[in-house]
């Protein structure tokens, strides 16, 4: 038998109380309505088997996810029922799986919707496209034979650009939304994503769809009091050295010290979701104490100045800010990317 690998030199904590926090303040923002959990991209990149059973057991009933290759990751536990593929049936063989299996598509197209009846599907899900244009029936298409066809379960959209400051794209969604509502059978509504929360409870219908909330992000500064951070990163350094006035640090000797100073190698690089983006003003931190980044972020590996921690030293542990929304400030990477770009090494 193989000998089991040694400890890493990352760590990624989920906090696992703040997720389900999360999730229950957004099920009381969500007002009369019930909040379902995006748990697509391996629940943002923080995992479906350490997330859904929290989100799951803290009250979410309808489950989010694009590919169909994702359900089975997500039925190990919840029921399939329960479980929603939002890019619908493409082909035929989605069609027998979805049959197969028990999770409901999201109907996108006429061509879904007549793929989906001929392959024998029953209850499904329908998207409506309200203005954001990628997918979704046109409401043009509402009347459709095909469309009049399907058993809904619950109709829904998506709002494009809810965490703008002015709300009059979103207004305009949720006026096209209601003309569209009673064209349709259906059994329940769904509009509002994370942000769509914060717009006001005529944006909620039956049953909202959070997910960059659940995980930490603050779509809208509303939200901010109701949002815990839920990712929690650390790596390790690797090496200490002591650089002299023009040593030059990483590729391209984008940084040249001005002194000498101590520097630490530390074992986190754009492999592991840390985009170069993040290099420029950004630091790592321990104990509070703030350690500026220096020079490029390497595949597996940044530098950062240690003069204001001296005693620090290989294998000690350092913290990654993954406040969402500073993070995003500071990098101008989107909330969503800092999370999803997270890489395998930090996930296993």
């Amino acid at each position: 038998m193989r000998p089991e690998p040694p400890p890493p030199t990352l760590r990624l904590t989920i906090d696992t109380d703040a997720l389900a926090d999360n999730w229950r303040a957004l099920d009381a923002m969500s007002g009369a309505a019930d909040a379902g959990a995006a748990v697509k991209a391996d629940c943002y990149g923080l995992g479906v088997d350490t997330c859904l059973p929290v989100l799951r057991d803290a009250g979410a009933k309808a489950f989010f996810v694009a590919h169909w290759s994702e359900v089975a990751d997500v039925v190990r536990h919840v029921a399939p029922e329960q479980v929603a593929v939002l890019h619908g049936p493409m082909r035929n063989e989605d069609v027998a799986y979805a049959c197969s299996i028990g999770a409901l598509p999201v109907i996108n197209s006429l061509e879904q919707a007549r793929r989906w009846k001929a392959g024998g599907g029953g209850r499904c899900h329908l998207m409506v496209d309200t203005g954001i244009n990628r997918l979704g029936v046109s409401l043009s298409q509402l009347g459709d034979p095909a469309i009049a066809a399907l058993e809904v379960d619950v109709l829904m959209s998506h709002l494009s650009a809810a965490e703008d400051v002015d709300k009059t794209v979103s207004a305009r969604q949720l006026a096209r939304f209601r003309d569209a509502i009673p064209q349709v059978r259906h059994r329940a509504v769904s509009f509002a994503n994370s942000a769509g929360l914060a717009l006001g409870p005529e944006y909620s219908f039956d049953l909202t769809r959070p997910g960059l909330a659940l995980y930490g992000g603050v779509a809208r500064p509303e939200m901010a009091p109701h949002v815990r951070q839920v990712a929690f990163v650390e790596a390790a350094i690797l090496q200490v050295r002591t650089l002299q006035a023009g040593d030059a640090v990483g590729y391209n000797g984008a940084f040249v010290a001005d002194r000498t100073m101590p520097v630490a190698t530390v074992s986190l690089g754009y492999a592991d979701g840390f985009l170069r983006s993040r290099g420029p003003g950004g630091a790592l931190f321990h104990d509070n104490v703030r350690l500026r980044l220096l020079g490029k972020v390497s595949m597996d590996m940044v530098v950062v100045d240690l003069s204001d921690a001296p005693d620090l030293a290989e294998g000690d542990w350092l913290q990654v800010p993954y406040s969402l929304p500073d993070a995003a400030q500071q990098s101008s990477l989107s909330q969503y990317e800092l999370l999803t770009a997270l890489g395998r090494r930090l996930r296993s």
